[in-house]
């Protein structure tokens, strides 16, 4: 009969540290991992002009700390490439309309003559032109700095994906313990929307909770009308729940008494019924109804359970912007109960 004996090694202070420092690892990434189940991703998508990135601005001035200084002097360039591409697009229209008219002074581009920029939708004039060709003086100051409704206002093409995250007692206003505000917590990804910019982001998404999609009625409701449809058939949003912004409704205001909606190909049926604000909200309704068959139309029986709202916003007012945002919340956590077999 035999017996074995071992002399027990010495832990190392170096093997200690670096299990010791492993542990810390592993706790963090569980802890994290925990946090990740409590926290609302959002994708904020929209075809190009549609105004989504106005409103993840304005998320970001509502429910964060906004902008400090160093970002708004960051928009100057942006400002003012936004000013010379204005006065580049209205000097172009101004010399393309003067050719058809007598009177081809009245096309001279100045801060007093609006009459180029009162046919700015024959010539694409981006939304923020009549804005910044009033504010010209000021922010051609040598000591210019961007106000925050300067930044709202400042157009820059989306690339790539920006994020922000908030809580819901951010805008609640309510006292809230620990569990809770986990639970309400928002990560909002602002994505670019054309074609070549979907690829670097759509593999980000799988298993998201809420897509906001934007659109607004401008020229690109085709293309809008196009990327909707190929979002509603992804697989990666098969349960995803939809929050439609028809935004800049604000704009459709003054469009749909000026421009029939037959125009758009989508909207060759449309016939007016009455004027005035009567025949905005005739007109409202009928795209509200386009975007609510193209839903159903593209959605499998799979996934007609999805959550879909439709809500009319307008990017520019903080406001509303911020009254939307809380029914978005209700919706959302009213799915979340009913989930959970709460409601």
């Amino acid at each position: 009969m035999g017996c074995l004996c071992s002399k027990q090694k010495p832990v190392r202070t170096s093997d200690a540290e670096e299990n010791a420092k492993a542990a810390e690892i592993e706790k963090r990434i569980a802890q994290e991992a925990t946090a990740e189940k409590h926290i609302q991703k959002v994708l904020l998508l929209g075809a190009g002009e549609s105004g989504k990135s106005t409103i993840f601005k304005q998320i970001r001035l509502l429910f964060q700390t906004g902008f400090d200084e160093a970002e708004l002097r960051s928009y100057i360039p942006v400002i003012h490439a936004n000013v010379f591409q204005t006065i580049k697009i209205l000097y172009d229209g101004a010399k393309e309309f003067a050719q058809n008219e007598t009177d081809s002074l009245k096309y001279v581009v100045s801060l007093e003559n609006k009459e180029t920029l009162s046919r700015g939708n024959l010539i694409q004039v981006p939304d923020c032109a009549q804005y910044f060709m009033k504010s010209l003086r000021r922010v051609s100051d040598a000591n210019y700095v961007p106000t925050k409704e300067d930044v709202l206002y400042a157009r820059i093409r989306t690339t790539g994906v920006a994020e922000i995250q908030f809580r819901r007692a951010s805008f609640l206003f309510q006292p809230r313990g620990r569990e809770q505000e986990e639970r309400g917590v928002y990560k909002l990804f602002d994505a670019g929307g054309q074609r070549n910019e979907r690829r670097k982001w759509i593999h980000l998404f799988e298993g998201y909770d809420q897509a906001l999609f934007e659109d607004e009625t401008k020229n690109r409701m085709m293309e809008t009308k196009a990327l909707f449809d190929w979002v509603l058939k992804q697989p990666c949003f098969e349960k995803t729940s939809f929050m439609l912004f028809l935004n800049k409704f604000d704009i459709f205001e003054e469009k749909a008494l000026k421009v029939p909606l037959s125009v758009c190909e989508w909207f060759k049926d449309y016939q007016p019924v009455s004027s005035g604000k009567q025949e905005v909200e005739h007109a409202y309704e009928f795209v509200k109804k386009k975007f609510e068959e193209l839903y159903f139309q593209s959605s499998g029986p799979e996934r007609v359970d999805r959550v879909f709202k439709i809500y009319r916003t307008t990017a520019l007012d903080q406001k509303l912007i911020k009254k939307t945002i809380k029914l978005v919340d209700e919706t959302l956590r009213r799915r979340n109960l009913l989930e959970a077999g709460l409601l």
